[in-house]
């Protein structure tokens, strides 16, 4: 098997994988990574998002082949308990999160529209994360935690 290598996290990774491998196998299996979780295994759910490159995508159906030498982040690489990123701040302080199951998809798709469209309006938030799927209902919260992060960007 090929040599690929991985930028996760701002950190490099060497491994021995099978280029189809999902990349989301190689974050839980082979790098121990808690964020990204396996929901429905078809790119569907958001649950296994992280971010490759600037673009939020869903890791449980990326072969790692396609994303070797790209910059990925997955929760864990956005912030720590001691310093959250701003947009963990903004969910901690919204009490968002509930069973956390959804976060990594919820966090990393939002992070990733904003950073392209820093003046999306609420509707066009909305509209991004509408494929990324909660069972907690927490959508409210949710919502205005992303709201609060989007607002403080642009103050």
């Amino acid at each position: 098997m090929p040599m690929i290598s991985l930028n996760v996290n701002g950190r490099r990774h060497t491994l021995d994988l099978d280029p189809q491998t999902p990349l989301l196998y190689v974050l839980s299996d082979d790098l121990e990574l808690k964020g990204p979780k396996f929901g429905c295994g078809m790119a569907q759910c958001g649950s296994c998002t992280v971010i490759a490159d600037g673009k939020a995508i869903r890791s449980c159906s990326t072969p790692v082949g396609t994303v070797a030498n790209a910059q990925i982040t997955t929760l864990e690489g956005l912030g720590t308990p001691e310093k959250p990123h701003p947009i963990q701040q903004a969910f901690i302080e919204e009490q968002a999160a509930q069973c956390g199951f959804c976060l990594s998809g919820v966090v990393l798709t939002a992070k990733a529209y904003l950073d392209q469209n820093p003046k999306a309006n609420e509707t066009q938030i909305r509209q991004a994360m509408s494929g990324v799927l909660c069972r907690c209902f927490t959508h409210t919260r949710m919502v205005r935690a992303i709201m609060k992060y989007a607002q403080g960007r642009n103050a």
